[in-house]
């Protein structure tokens, strides 16, 4: 399919587009699913993210709010008795054991052998591969609930994802899709008043760029009855603080565990409906680091 659109951005051989048939920004050329399989099998956690799967481990109490916070929405929808769940790129499967302890059946979708190594030395059952060659053996409507966190942006066909993520679904099944929300009020703030660059663009790895309005689109285009967004804690508020994080790891830890320490206070009783609200107001907005999206099948 051609793409076309106007570019927002250039960086190496890619332009930007913010393209007219897809309906978000992305990069372009399209990486072909080829050139990505080799990325995502054996170099992705080794050489791009070698990090990951440690720092999850030690970051792991407040991971569990967050997977905590995503499961009682979907708990929500899909009311007791129904916790058939996939994690399409399951990761090191931290997402998949939390659900399993609320008492969810979980199966994830991942195509680094390493994370999938992981997941299944924690007991969490895993397919191994990628969500298009492995979906046509799960079988139609097997799901209660879907979980795709920092997915889309990876994949050459979000659109299709999200229709082939549809038809696993029982009625009434519900999906959360979390990706960076990208070209955001704030980066354009930050770009125009402090010089910033476009520093979230990583091609190829992120082909796509989301912000809450596309991503919700996207996700009622698959059939979903869209509900209200949630955002995640807007990092890039530390750059507007004059706290340049990045290329800075050191720096970008020490700001992530004082988001971290905010948002374990932010969850005690006597703040946890505060916390959902705010950040249901800030993805109103079109505020937060990454947008969090649900999608009800009719």
């Amino acid at each position: 399919m051609g793409h076309d659109g106007e570019v927002v951005d250039r960086v190496g051989r890619y332009r930007v587009i913010d393209c007219r048939g897809c309906g978000f920004v992305h990069i372009d050329p399209v990486p072909a699913e080829r050139e990505l399989a080799g990325v995502y099998e054996r170099e992705y956690y080794e050489y791009e993210k070698p990090e990951f799967i440690e720092r999850q481990r030690e970051d792991l109490e407040w991971w569990n709010l967050v997977f905590d916070e995503r499961l009682e929405v979907m708990e929500e929808v899909v009311g007791p008795g129904r916790r058939r769940l996939l994690d399409v790129g399951c990761g090191p499967g931290f997402f998949l054991r939390r659900a399993a302890g609320r008492g969810w059946r979980g199966v994830g979708i991942e195509p680094s052998k390493a994370a999938g190594a992981h997941a299944r030395s924690m007991g969490v059952e895993v397919m191994e591969g990628f969500f298009n060659d492995l979906s046509g053996g799960l079988g139609e409507r097997s799901f209660d609930a879907v979980h795709l966190s920092e997915v889309l942006e990876h994949v050459p066909d979000p659109a299709g994802l999200m229709e082939g993520v549809f038809g696993l679904l029982a009625p009434g099944g519900v999906v959360c899709v979390a990706a960076p929300n990208d070209y955001s009020p704030v980066q354009k703030v930050l770009r125009r008043r402090l010089g910033f660059g476009p520093y979230w663009l990583a091609p190829p790895h992120h082909i796509n760029y989301f912000t809450f309005e596309s991503l919700g689109a996207l996700v009622r285009r698959a059939g979903f009855a869209e509900l209200r967004p949630v955002a995640t804690f807007p990092m890039d508020f530390f750059l507007l603080m004059g706290e340049d994080y990045v290329g800075d790891d050191a720096l970008g830890r020490r700001c992530h565990a004082k988001r971290k320490r905010l948002e374990m206070m932010l969850a005690e009783p006597e703040l946890k409906d505060f916390k959902r609200e705010l950040y249901r107001l800030m993805a109103d907005h079109s505020v937060g680091r990454e947008a969090v999206v649900f999608g009800v099948k009719p």
